[in-house]
C-alpha cells in the first residue's frame, strides 16, 4: 500500500519550459524558443535550427505617425487644370451672349429660321408640324402641295417646249421656258408661299392681305397657263390646251406632253382657288379683316405724320 502522500499517477506533469533543470534541458528549451516562438518538436522528428531576426531599426525622435505628406502635384496636370477652367469660362461667356442677342431679337419680333428643307439639301425653313397651329395646318398643307405644284408645273413645261425645239419649233419657246421657270419657283416662294407660311404661323392680319395680292397673281397665271392663247407670251412657250391642239396635228407624241402640261395647269389652278378660298373663310371669320383695317390705317397715319 503506498503512502499517504505519494503522487497521482493519472496526474498530467506540468512542463514548465523556462525552468533550467538541466544544461542540457536549458540548451533545448533555448533551441525550442527560438525567435520568440515556442516550437514543441513532435516525436521523433528533429527540431528546426535556430534563427534571429535583426531587430528594427529604432524610430527617429519627434516623428509623428498621424502626420500627413504634402505630395506636389504634377505641373502638366495643373496647367491643363487652368486651361480646361480658362475654356468653361469662355465658352459660358459665349452661351451668355448669344442668349442675350436671341433675347434682344425675340424683343424686337424677328424670328430666326434655320433652312431645313430639303432635308438633302436645306434651302428653306419649313416646319408645319411645330410652328403652325393645329387647326391650319391642313390648309398649310394644301398651299405647299400647290407651291410644288407649280414647281412641277414649269419643269414639266420645260421639258415639252424642249421637245418642241427639237422637232423644229425653234429656240426662243425654250429660252422663255427657262425665263418662267427662273423667275417662277422663287417667286412664287418669296411673293406669297413665305408670306402665307408667317401669316398662319404669327397670324398677321397684314401678312394675310400680302398673301391675297400675290396668290390672286398666281392664280391669274395658272389659269392663262392652262389656256395659253397667243398673245402676250410666245406662241408654244406655255403647255396650255391651245398649243397642245395645234402641236398635236404636227406632231402627235409632243402634243401628248402638251397635254399632260395642260392637266398639270388645270389641276394647280383648281387647287389654288381652293387654296384661297379656305384662307379668305379663315379670315373673315377670326376678324382678321377689321383688324387689317386697323392696322392699314394705323400704318397711314404714321406715314403721314
Amino acid at each position: 500500500m503506498g503512502s499517504r502522500y505519494d503522487p497521482n499517477p493519472f496526474e498530467e506533469e506540468e512542463l514548465n519550459p523556462f525552468a533550467n533543470q538541466s544544461p542540457q534541458g536549458s540548451a533545448s528549451a533555448q533551441s525550442n524558443y527560438a525567435g520568440g516562438a515556442f516550437y514543441m518538436p513532435a516525436a521523433g522528428s528533429v527540431p528546426p535550427a535556430t534563427s534571429r531576426l535583426s531587430p528594427l531599426p529604432p524610430e527617429p525622435a519627434g516623428y509623428d505617425r498621424g502626420a500627413t505628406i504634402n505630395i506636389p502635384l504634377d505641373q502638366d496636370f495643373r496647367s491643363k487644370e487652368k486651361e480646361l477652367k480658362a475654356k468653361e469660362a469662355e465658352l459660358k461667356r459665349r452661351e451668355q451672349e448669344l442668349k442675350r442677342k436671341e433675347d434682344a431679337i425675340a424683343r424686337t419680333g424677328i424670328v430666326l429660321e434655320e433652312k431645313n428643307w430639303p432635308p438633302f439639301l436645306p434651302i428653306i425653313h419649313h416646319d408645319i408640324p411645330n410652328e403652325i397651329p393645329v387647326h391650319l395646318q391642313k390648309i398649310q398643307y394644301v398651299a405647299f402641295s400647290t407651291f410644288l405644284g407649280i414647281v412641277l408645273c414649269l419643269v414639266w413645261n420645260l421639258v415639252a417646249v424642249t421637245m418642241a425645239w427639237i422637232k423644229g419649233e425653234g429656240p426662243t419657246i425654250w429660252f422663255l421656258a427657262i425665263i418662267y421657270l427662273i423667275a417662277g419657283v422663287p417667286g412664287a416662294y418669296v411673293m406669297w408661299y413665305r408670306p402665307l407660311y408667317r401669316a398662319t404661323r404669327t397670324d398677321s392680319a397684314l401678312k394675310f392681305g400680302w398673301f391675297f395680292l400675290a396668290y390672286m397673281f398666281h392664280i391669274a397665271f395658272c389659269v392663262f397657263a392652262a389656256v395659253a392663247p397667243p398673245i402676250i407670251f410666245k406662241g408654244k412657250s406655255l403647255t396650255g390646251i391651245l398649243p397642245a391642239l395645234d402641236v398635236l396635228t404636227s406632231n402627235a407624241f409632243v402634243g401628248i406632253f402638251y397635254l399632260i402640261g395642260f392637266a398639270f395647269f388645270a389641276l394647280e389652278s383648281v387647287m389654288s382657288i381652293w387654296v384661297i378660298q379656305q384662307v379668305y373663310m379663315y379670315f373673315r371669320g377670326s376678324g382678321k379683316a377689321a383688324e387689317m383695317k386697323r392696322e392699314a390705317a394705323k400704318s397711314t397715319m404714321m406715314s403721314a405724320f
